[in-house]
């Protein structure tokens, strides 16, 4: 069967992020979403055979029937609203199949996407007819908006979603069981050894500044209200000095796990245009946009470098100063952490397409 690949786009203002997370059942109980008590327990793991899976043909591994034999439903009684969480539902309603959703960005909490890139394979059912799109009724009496219900039992699996019914219709398919705040934008067919994280060669964010002396109201969802003035061309110049191969130790978050920090960015430019005021039309404040592209970024790099620059906009840093983080990789010498809303992943590239 063949494997998909997604792009999607999502508000991430109500998910928990976008990698699924296992909490105590009674933790947060506004963020949960339960399981169904008849939910077939699933071993899932990215690359795992589907001999591997419970309830899929062939033998389960050695590891697989150990685990499932210890305890027989490993998996928590409740589930984080995450997207993947929340995608992974969708897409096993319409192939019926117990798959995997891999994702490309681990998007933190509050973090949105424009291009966010995932991918799912499913697998051959000896004798099972593909899948046509799930219950319709299932569709019909969700409420308008709402997270897609936890596949209940699989008697029997789906025969998935053969290429020949093509991307178009999977696309359709999957946004009718979709939230509304999340779409899929594209559906393409890769080969089986398509990896979103490790075959991305690019990626690209931006981070939206709403600079302002009054609340903003349509923005605060995707921005960062800051009440001082900012200095744009200050911004911009001293965006230029990210530009290139660096050690960008200053500019990670403690903890980030990676063996280097070195990161080459391709580019990191500064826009801004102004917004009416909601009461008389006049200029009301500015929407200042970091755009940043590169191979890769450490954990919270962006939001690091864009508290950078606001500071460098309102004069509190200089360009000597971000030189020398660049240098010293001395965490204190670089900007805050801003906070998630205003982050988008804006796209992931491939060598195979020249964006996705």
């Amino acid at each position: 069967m063949p494997r998909y690949r997604l792009t999607i786009a999502y508000d991430g203002t109500d998910f928990c992020g976008w990698q699924k997370q296992f909490p105590h059942a009674d933790a947060v109980p506004g963020a949960l979403t339960r399981f169904h008590d008849d939910d077939p327990p699933v071993f899932e793991f990215p690359g795992m055979p589907p001999a591997a899976i419970e309830g899929a043909p062939g033998e389960p591994t050695a590891d697989a029937a150990s685990a499932h034999a210890e305890n027989p439903d490993p998996r928590p009684r409740a589930e984080l609203r995450t997207v993947q969480s929340v995608v992974e539902r969708a897409v096993r309603l319409t192939v019926r199949q117990p798959v995997v959703v891999m994702g490309a960005s681990r998007t933190d909490s509050g973090v949105h996407a424009r291009g966010q890139v995932c991918a799912f394979s499913t697998f051959d059912v000896p004798g099972a007819q593909p899948a046509s799109g799930g219950s319709t009724a299932r569709i019909e009496t969700r409420q308008p908006g709402a997270d897609p219900e936890p596949p209940t039992n699989f008697e029997r699996f789906g025969g998935g979603w053969p290429a020949e019914r093509g991307a178009a219709a999977l696309v359709r398919a999957l946004n009718a069981r979709l939230p509304a705040d999340v779409l899929v934008r594209t559906a393409d067919v890769v080969p089986p050894d398509f990896d979103p994280i490790s075959g991305a060669i690019s990626k690209a964010y931006s981070y939206s500044i709403f600079s302002s002396r009054q609340r903003p109201l349509w923005e605060r969802r995707q921005s960062l209200h800051v009440w001082h003035e900012l200095d744009a061309e200050r911004m911009r110049r001293a965006a230029a000095l990210f530009v290139g191969e660096h050690d960008f130790a200053a500019f990670a978050a403690a903890g980030h796990a990676r063996q280097s920090t070195v990161r080459t960015v391709f580019s990191c430019t500064v826009r801004e245009r102004e917004l009416p005021d909601l009461l008389d039309g006049e200029v009301g404040g500015r929407l200042i946009t970091i755009d940043i592209a590169g191979s890769g970024f450490l954990w919270n790099m962006v939001r690091i470098i864009s508290g950078t620059l606001v500071e460098a906009g309102k004069g509190a840093i200089g360009e000597d100063r971000i030189r020398e983080a660049l240098r010293s990789g001395d965490r204190r010498l670089a900007g805050p952490t801003l906070p998630p809303q205003g982050l988008c992943l804006e796209w992931i590239r491939y060598a195979d397409a020249p964006r996705a």
